[in-house]
């Protein structure tokens, strides 16, 4: 099979354990966008958060793509439009910001480059700003100031405190969001549906592209769907069990090239 298009998740795949691209992997991703193959990032990040990423490996050059908050938004890197994109209806905002009130945590969404809260010294949200280099605004009312629609919610809180939590928020706000924990502090809030794999596969539709010819790396429990999915599973030799599990391949972890020794095996025949 010749494998057309690479999706990395970002932390503890794509990146080391200092967040930056190894040199071999950058390399090797360079080398297979030179040869045609489509480069996307996939992340809970938002968009902005994802952008200084791509720009290293020159994604616009190249028509690769952004695979945004765990699949709300797939954008373009060539034109910057979103191929498809899925918002919360904004009629929930209320709810769901008022759910955390009830339940005494902090919350953040975000507004074209910015991270907006209810609280800017929350260290949760501060972890947000600094993941996403992307700014924090404190707001005053968030039931009056968020009445345009957004990708999702983020309800902040020890992990602890969060597990009790969660399950009220699911029983709350229903079948038709989808409520998780992306990291034990953070709760997301997100439409139904929205996982990395459903948006991978409305990519490819418009691609003209097989799942067969695609490969996925990841290593967290939000990259499980998509290493399923793909003609090509790959874990990464530090990710989650569960993932390592539904791998079809395990490659070295995000510190020892693990990527970029995929990419070199299986798009560029090297080794």
């Amino acid at each position: 099979m010749e494998y057309k298009i690479i999706v990395l998740d970002l932390d503890g795949t794509l990146t080391n354990r200092d967040k930056v691209i190894t040199p071999r992997t950058k390399r090797a991703l360079m080398e297979a966008q030179e040869a045609g193959k489509i480069v996307v990032l996939a992340s809970g990040r938002p968009t902005a958060g994802i952008e200084p990423l791509a720009k290293e490996l020159e994604l616009s050059k190249y028509g690769s793509y952004i695979l945004s908050y765990n699949g709300g938004m797939i954008t373009s890197c060539r034109t910057g439009e979103a191929v498809f994109s899925s918002l919360l209806p904004v009629e929930s905002n209320q709810k769901i910001i008022g759910l955390a009130e009830e339940n005494g945590v902090d919350i953040l969404t975000y507004e074209g480059r910015k991270i907006i809260t209810n609280n800017a010294e929350c260290p949760y949200a501060v972890k947000e700003s600094c993941i996403n280099h992307l700014p924090l605004r404190q707001v005053e009312n968030m039931r009056e100031y968020v009445a345009f629609q957004v990708p999702k919610f983020l309800m902040l809180d020890d992990g602890d405190y969060l597990e009790m939590v969660e399950p009220r928020v699911k029983a709350a706000m229903g079948r038709d969001f989808s409520v998780y924990r992306s990291e034990p502090f953070f709760l997301e809030v997100m439409p139904k549906g929205i996982d990395k794999a459903q948006s991978l596969g409305r990519l490819l539709e418009c691609l003209g592209l097989s799942r067969e010819e695609m490969i996925a790396c990841g290593d967290g429990y939000n990259d499980l769907t998509m290493i399923q999915y793909a003609g090509l599973g790959v874990a990464m030799e530090n990710a989650v069990l569960p993932v390592r599990n539904a791998a079809d391949y395990i490659t070295a972890s995000n510190n020892e090239d693990g990527v970029g020794l995929v990419v070199e095996r299986f798009m560029l025949g090297k080794g």
